[in-house]
C-alpha cells in the first residue's frame, strides 16, 4: 500500500512510529507538506507521492490512503482535492473543517446531546475588555479557531482582561467565552485511533504550575460518550478533552481532531491498522 502523511512535520513522534511501522510491513510511506509538495528530507526518501499545485497534473501516483494531520486552510483544501480524486483521507477534511470553529463545534455537539461547555459569548479579546463590567468572572476564554498555539485562558478579574487586551498579539484576537467550572484541576484526555481508545490524565492548562506530563487513566473511563463523538463529527482519529465536574459527571470542554497522541503504547500500531484498511476499503 501506498500511504500519504499530510503534515509539515514528519519528525512528529506518532506520525514518524507509525510510518516505521507501515514501512516494516514493506508498505511506502511519503510526507506529504499542507501546500501539497512531498517535504525534503523526510524520512523514506525515494517515495514520491506528490499530488502536485492545485490545477497540475499528478506528478506521481496518488497514495492509497492519507493521514491529515495538517489543519491549516492549505491542508484542508489539498485534502478536499484529493477526496474529489477518490482518494481516502483519515480525517476527511469536512470531519478535520468541523472542529476548527469552536462556535461550530459546541452548537454540534450540544445539538447532539452531547455534555459539551456552553459558549456564553463570542468577541475579540479587545471588545471584551471593554465589556468586563457586563462579565461574571471567573470565565475561560478561547481562540475561536483551533490551531497549534492558541490562547486558552482562564481570567478570574476585569483587570486580569485588560492586561490580556494590553498584549498586542491577543487583543485582536476572536475568542469564545465559556463559564468557568469548578473541578479536580485535571483534564481527562480521552484518544480514539481507529475506534481503538487511548487515554491519560494531566493537569489542566487552566491550573496553576501548567499541564505537566501525562499519567495513567483506564479509557473506560468515558470510552462510551468518547466514541460518540467520532459518530457525530465524523472522525476517525480525534481527541476528546473531559472535565469531571462533581458527582462523576463529565464535561466536555473541546474536540481535536488527528491530535498528537503523544506516548501511548499501541497507537502508532493502532493508526498504521487504521490506514492500511481505510487504503482496503477505497474511497470514502
Amino acid at each position: 500500500m501506498r500511504v500519504g502523511v499530510i503534515s509539515a512535520d514528519p519528525g512528529h513522534p506518532l506520525l514518524s512510529a507509525t510510518a516505521e511501522v507501515l514501512r516494516g510491513a514493506g508498505h511506502r510511506v511519503a510526507f506529504v507538506g499542507p501546500d501539497g509538495g512531498t517535504l525534503p528530507g523526510c524520512p523514506g526518501g525515494p517515495d514520491r507521492l506528490d499530488p502536485g499545485p492545485e490545477g497540475e497534473d499528478t506528478p506521481g501516483p496518488l497514495a492509497d490512503v492519507y493521514l491529515l494531520k495538517a489543519r491549516t486552510p492549505d491542508a484542508l483544501t489539498l485534502a478536499a482535492r484529493l477526496e474529489a480524486q477518490g482518494a481516502p483521507v483519515v480525517n476527511s477534511a469536512a470531519a478535520t473543517a468541523r472542529c476548527q470553529d469552536r462556535v461550530a463545534m459546541a452548537e454540534l455537539a450540544r445539538a447532539a446531546g452531547l455534555p459539551f461547555a456552553e459558549t456564553l459569548r463570542t468577541a475579540t479579546v479587545g471588545a471584551l475588555a471593554a465589556a468586563a463590567p457586563d462579565l461574571r468572572f471567573p470565565l475561560v476564554l478561547k481562540s475561536r479557531h483551533s490551531r497549534r498555539d492558541d490562547l486558552v485562558a482562564r481570567v478570574d478579574s476585569a483587570a486580569e482582561l485588560a492586561a490580556l487586551a494590553a498584549n498586542r498579539h491577543w487583543r485582536e484576537e476572536p475568542v469564545i467565552v465559556q463559564e468557568f467550572t469548578a473541578n479536580s484541576g485535571w483534564d481527562h484526555k480521552l484518544w480514539i485511533v481507529g475506534g481503538q481508545p487511548f487515554a491519560a490524565r494531566r493537569r489542566s492548562e487552566l491550573a496553576p504550575g501548567g499541564r505537566g506530563p501525562n499519567l495513567p487513566l483506564p479509557p473506560a473511563a468515558w470510552i462510551e460518550g468518547a466514541l460518540h463523538v467520532g459518530e457525530v463529527f465524523g472522525l476517525e482519529v480525534y481527541g476528546v478533552d473531559v472535565l469531571h465536574a462533581g458527582a462523576g459527571v463529565p464535561l466536555i470542554v473541546d474536540i481535536n481532531a488527528f491530535p498528537g497522541v503523544r506516548g501511548q503504547v499501541g497507537a502508532p500500531e493502532a493508526l498504521a491498522e487504521l490506514a492500511l484498511r481505510r487504503a482496503a476499503s477505497g474511497s470514502a
